[in-house]
């Protein structure tokens, strides 16, 4: 049993539950005190021991019958058994009529005749006929199944039991014993279903837990277009502690700035007069925070790089002097009140909440016409004006007019893309026209680069 259990946590690790070798001491201790006779008082144990978030809940209840199931479905033995003699003749002459020489099939029926589960040599030939032993996955079960199901004839049972309870009642077998036989052959036949289930469940759990478990990549490097819900929730508690560090880099650069870093360059052409002498010492410009404009594409492909980008920003408010915040799909909509009322994190979700992506298609274009028609004010020589988008306009009108115009009015027009340049022009892409009229565009399809590129921002107020 101690084996299982060990084997039992491992596919729980290799399923991404996290679970310390602390907790799985804690589980032998649990279950050495609860003991295995009481199968729900085991499987509370476990579960106390094991699962810490509710998340992980449902993948324990899935993998719990895999390794600590009966074994053996309830099956009805003996069917001919409960019929008369002259009804048993009836399903012998049909059975005979039916099947002819097909002796697989003649097997098959007589095992579901006698309610007789597949044993362990059946099921690891059909295994090894399906290719079973290659996988590795719980996503690939329902294919083996379905591949194990054909190995054992169990789709062309089913048709046959059809035409058996068919010929049966032509044969004048009475309503009730082909009501009861119909019965307790399906329940037969969902018996040996559910052992392959079962079977290729527990096959891909052990396999799954005897491979070595695959170093995961940082964080920071997993694009966005790949993350699954559980990495989204482990970015989203990870902003704080990022902006932290941004935040302690900037802090240390406006110290420096206050204290005053000497300019050699400036120094020596301003002491050129003296001979060389330092006579009068130059320092740096002092770093100034900056203002910052924020137009944000929410669209689908777009929306946990926008979430991120505007959760880090908020989080880093008082290293920017100030900060006008626009979304967009097909028009846009100004955001800036939600986060002077709310924690960043919680007016993000609100934000994307009451902006939910639909049907309907982006268009940056009419999203620009809007912003300087309605917005344009908050645009000055001091702004840095940040686009957040994949440059896909579903072929509308880019209005590059609209960003020439933003880019001459403020002191830098920033464009964060999540697209490499070799996908720039492709398709409804106008990123390789938008990029004329920018002073950078930054490469955000990660955290790592997200924060790098907010980074720099802060680094050149």
């Amino acid at each position: 049993m101690d084996k299982r259990m060990v084997t039992f946590i491992r596919a729980l690790r290799a399923a991404g539950v996290r679970i310390s070798l602390a907790e799985s001491q804690d589980a032998m201790y649990g279950v050495e005190t609860v003991g295995v006779s009481n199968r729900e008082q085991f499987r509370a144990a476990l579960r106390a021991t094991l699962v810490k978030e509710s998340r992980d809940q449902g993948v324990f209840d899935y993998f719990f019958p895999l390794f600590f199931g009966s074994g053996s479905p309830p099956m009805n033995e003996n069917i001919p058994g409960d019929l008369s003699p002259q009804e048993q003749q009836m399903l012998e002459d049909a059975l005979r009529s039916l099947m002819g020489d097909l002796q697989a099939l003649r097997d098959l029926m007589n095992q579901l005749l006698e309610g007789k589960p597949f044993n362990s040599d059946q099921l690891e030939q059909m295994g090894r006929q399906s290719g079973l032993q290659q996988g590795n996955e719980m996503y690939q079960r329902q294919w083996f199944e379905r591949r194990m199901k054909r190995q054992a004839g169990l789709q062309q049972l089913q048709k046959l039991l059809d035409e058996l309870l068919d010929m049966l009642q032509q044969m004048g077998m009475s309503e009730a014993a082909l009501e009861q036989l119909r019965q307790m052959l399906q329940e037969n036949a969902q018996g040996l279903t559910d052992q392959i289930a079962d079977y290729v469940g527990a096959s891909l759990a052990e396999q799954m837990a005897s491979r070595e478990p695959e170093p995961k990549p940082d964080l920071l490097d997993v694009p966005f277009t790949q993350l699954g819900q559980r990495e989204v929730e482990a970015i989203r508690d990870e902003i704080r502690r990022l902006a932290a560090r941004l935040r302690s880099r900037a802090s240390l650069r406006q110290r420096r700035a206050r204290a005053g870093q000497i300019d050699p360059r400036r120094m020596m052409r301003a002491n050129m007069r003296y001979g060389g002498v330092p006579v009068e010492l130059k320092f740096h410009t002092r770093h100034v925070k900056p203002r910052l404009v924020l137009i944000c594409d929410v669209s689908t492909s777009m929306r946990y790089c926008a979430e991120f980008l505007l959760t880090l920003i908020y989080e880093l408010q008082d290293q920017v002097a100030q900060t006008h915040s626009y979304i967009f799909i097909d028009d846009l909509t100004d955001i800036s009140m939600v986060f002077k009322e709310k924690q960043p994190q919680e007016a993000v979700s609100e934000v994307l909440y009451q902006n939910r992506p639909g049907y309907y298609n982006t268009d940056l274009g009419n999203s620009l016409n809007t912003f300087r028609r309605d917005h344009f004010g908050t645009v000055t020589s001091k702004t840095t004006v940040v686009i957040l988008g994949d440059g896909r306009n579903n072929f509308n009108n880019p209005r590059l007019d609209i960003t020439e115009d933003i880019q001459m009015r403020a002191r830098r027009l920033l464009w964060f893309c999540p697209e490499p340049m070799v996908q720039w022009g492709t398709g409804d892409s106008d990123m390789h026209h938008y990029a004329r009229f920018a002073d950078g565009v930054h490469k955000v399809s990660n955290l790592r680069e997200l924060a790098a590129a907010v980074d720099q921002i802060l680094a050149d107020g």
